[in-house]
């Protein structure tokens, strides 16, 4: 509907016309028409919320509306899920309740709306044990039935689509929840459009500059892209037609998050994304039975025209993807002399590629029933952890989504019993799937009968025997290999269990040390040994004496009987290391300031500006990421009140937004060029001589920039230098870039971290 069009009508009209397109819709899909029914709930919800406005100021029944057109259109659910859409928020937001719901629609939609309803107040609360449980809630309903997560994604993706009527820092929040969760549970369910769209918005709102950049030049280079695709296409659709194969041909660009991604893990600029650009062939099969043969008819045909890639063929026809996925994936070489991937699917391949499992059911005999399979498998996978919870939120969603993205492989026991695990799984993962105790007692593994380590990767086809002995423990280093779900959950609550005992047996040593030395146990003596052992909780530095990592001794006791220190004051007159060349300051001093940058505490007003709820609280500087000036940032506020700034694509970041989202604070930088930074800047060329010298000229000569360090690595003629450079802010950075790729023989700068 024309957005213009609805300015002069009223809101009665606009839902009455908003709900007539839903009807539309769902008469011209493939399902019973139950139109009674979705016209009571609608009418049912619509009185319920009536009155009751969005924070976009539209009418709140408008947001039910849509979640139930994509629920349809996009999803391809019927009416018992549109129904369930549209009733979503009437026992959260109104007076009604499930046992209502059920009187009025009957037990199966009060069954979704309840689920619905459970996780309501988004995944994420304010407590990380009230986190973890709502996640668990939403697994389990899932697993009752599927059709909660799929109208829940849907709710999600109307949220994304109206953000821009929030706060920042409620943008944010959502934004990194989104790209956490929602986007790969909307992947691994098969819904790669809404992925690809819930991926590009969360983008839009954490980096919105970077993301106008890339679209501006996608649009700036259409008219060339649909120049090569009609050149590309046209014998294939000759040959197309001399097959008699009904077809259509689409052009499939990739998405600007997409773009964005590439480009920070291969550190190239745009231009150098070669695959822009995929084309899609999709055709109706003569019948069902003929669907397999035609898809390698057509690759057969079109690899006469090109010359294909030998190694680049990708058959999810004979082999389907684990979340439903069926395609022919071939590359072949275009005239212009680049690399095309062409995606051969039928109209059915096509329909579960956008809408996932739930695409299955309009293909099953009889229009209804789930399909099983793979969904359930993976349902049963993460059922499995649920038996043991993780009391860190933050833990326990990073022991789930491990599953979201896995592959199968089939390996066997040395009976030859079959066990299906995730690609990438450790000799140690299979040891907890056979049983937890083999799993903590394990010491190795022999595989296709050689002795391995309990890291090594199993591959499809191994036959594993796991090696134990009663007297081994399990390692905290285990979860640096573990990568199912149910391995790290194990390994996690045993650990877990292990510091609680640390805790309190460390808690009795500290006591036991306060006391002999006359100190009381006050909060300000805990934050002197935090401070003087660089440990953040109370909690892990208990830990650490009880297991004797710390002894405490005299440095304990001269901390804790002197006055609170604040030699860090000293350092606020000092710039992030000076970019100055004539400075006077020490070696010492520079390494210093270095040090007390990424640690200490520095005054909010010299550099940042915070929302007013964090306006004159400290802050640090994250030194996982080390964000500076210009970087897109985000402050994250802790138990202690303390502001840490994190880069908003920073891995910690993304999960702190997800599972702290009410403590994420908007945030940004107000420096003007008063203090400097420390980055590395990676460059690689051809090697020759005098190239190192022009590099620190453009540097430090031309740009005035103070270099800290130096690597160099020339092999085989290729160049490799990693600079340490003290710069302002990202503006800096990008002139550094620049003027060094216009050094002759430099063929790639990008900035890393350290």
């Amino acid at each position: 509907m024309d957005n213009n069009a609805l300015y002069n009508i009223s809101d009665d009209e606009l839902i009455e016309q908003t709900f007539q397109e839903l009807l539309n819709d769902y008469l011209s899909t493939k399902h019973r028409k139950r139109v009674e029914i979705i016209t009571k709930a609608f009418n049912f919800a619509n009185q319920a919320h009536k009155g009751i406005k969005r924070q976009s100021g539209e009418p709140y029944i408008m947001h039910p509306l849509a979640v139930a057109k994509i629920v349809c259109n996009e999803i391809g659910l019927g009416s018992t899920s549109i129904c369930s859409a549209l009733l979503h928020d009437v026992v959260e937001d109104t007076d009604y309740t499930v046992e209502d719901i059920e009187n009025i629609f009957g037990p199966k939609i009060a069954q979704i709306v309840d689920g619905l309803t459970k996780i309501s107040g988004g995944i994420f609360g304010d407590k990380a044990s009230a986190q973890a449980e709502n996640f668990k809630k939403l697994l389990l309903t899932m697993s009752s039935d599927i059709r909660v997560i799929l109208i829940k994604i849907a709710d999600r993706l109307h949220n994304m689509r109206t953000l821009g009527s929030l706060a920042t820092n409620k943008q944010l929040k959502i934004a990194g929840e989104t790209l956490y969760i929602y986007a790969p549970l909307a992947n691994r369910l098969g819904l790669h459009k809404i992925k690809t769209e819930l991926e590009n918005l969360s983008f839009k709102y954490e980096h919105p500059e970077e993301y106008e950049e890339i679209e501006n030049k996608l649009h700036a280079s259409a008219a060339e892209r649909d120049e090569v695709f009609q050149q590309f296409t046209a014998p294939i659709r000759s040959q197309l037609d001399a097959m008699g194969i009904k077809y259509y041909i689409l052009a499939r660009i990739k998405s600007i998050y997409s773009i964005w991604n590439k480009m920070q893990t291969k550190h190239v600029p745009f231009d150098e994304i070669f695959d822009l650009l995929a084309v899609r062939i999709i055709f109706e099969p003569k019948n069902s039975a003929e669907e397999l043969n035609e898809c390698f008819n057509i690759y057969v045909a079109i690899s006469k025209i090109y010359k294909p890639h030998p190694d680049r063929l990708r058959d999810w026809v004979s082999h389907p993807k684990a979340n439903g996925y069926e395609a022919l994936h071939v590359t072949l070489m275009g005239n212009n002399g680049q690399w095309i991937e062409v995606q051969i699917r039928s109209d059915r391949m096509n329909d579960v590629a956008e809408q996932g499992f739930a695409a299955h059911w309009k293909y099953k005999e009889g229009g209804g029933g789930e399909d099983e399979g793979e969904l359930d498998k993976w349902l049963r996978t993460i059922k499995e952890i649920l038996d043991d919870p993780q009391p860190d939120a933050i833990d326990f969603l990073d022991t789930i989504k491990l599953n979201l993205f896995a592959s199968e492989i089939f390996v066997f026991t040395p009976k030859g019993e079959i066990k299906t695990m995730p690609q990438n799984a450790t000799a140690l993962d299979f040891a907890f799937s056979l049983h937890t105790d083999i799993g903590r007692h394990c010491i190795g593994a022999k595989v296709n009968h050689k002795l391995v380590p309990l890291s090594h990767k199993l591959e499809s086809g191994d036959q594993v025997e796991i090696l134990t002995s009663k007297s081994q423990r399990v390692q905290p280093q285990w979860l640096t290999f573990a990568t199912t779900a149910k391995a790290r959950s194990k390994i996690s609550a045993i650990l877990k269990k292990e510091q609680r005992n640390y805790q309190k047996k460390g808690e009795t040593v500290l006591n036991e040390f306060l006391l002999e030395e006359g100190i009381r146990p006050e909060i300000v003596n805990y934050d002197k040994l935090l401070n003087l052992h660089n440990i953040h909780t109370k909690e892990e530095l208990l830990a650490a004496i009880g297991s004797r990592m710390i002894i405490l001794g005299d440095n304990d006791r001269n901390v804790l009987k002197e006055k609170q220190s604040s030699n860090w004051k000293k350092y606020l007159t000092f710039s992030f290391g000076s970019n100055n060349k004539d400075s006077k300051q020490s070696k010492k001093q520079e390494n210093e300031i270095e040090e007390k940058t990424s640690k200490e505490v520095i005054n909010p007003k010299k550099i940042l500006k915070l929302t007013e709820d964090a306006i004159q609280k400290n802050y640090v500087i994250a030194t996982c990421c080390n964000p500076i000036p210009g970087d897109d940032v985000l402050g994250y506020l802790d138990e202690r009140n303390k502001v840490t700034i994190h880069k908003r694509q920073c891995p910690v970041a993304v999960k702190l937004k997800s599972s702290y989202g009410n403590r994420i604070i908007a945030t940004e930088w107000d420096l003007h060029k008063s203090l400097s930074f420390l980055v590395y800047i990676v460059l690689k060329g051809i090697d020759r001589v005098g190239l190192l010298n022009e590099v620190t000229q453009v540097i430090s000569r031309q740009l005035g920039v103070n270099i800290k360090n130096v690597n160099i690595v020339c092999e085989e003629g290729i160049f490799e230098g990693k600079f340490q450079l003290f710069v302002h802010d990202v503006d800096d950075v990008k002139q550094i870039i620049d003027n060094l790729k216009k050094v002759s023989d430099i063929k790639m700068v990008t900035r890393v971290q350290e």
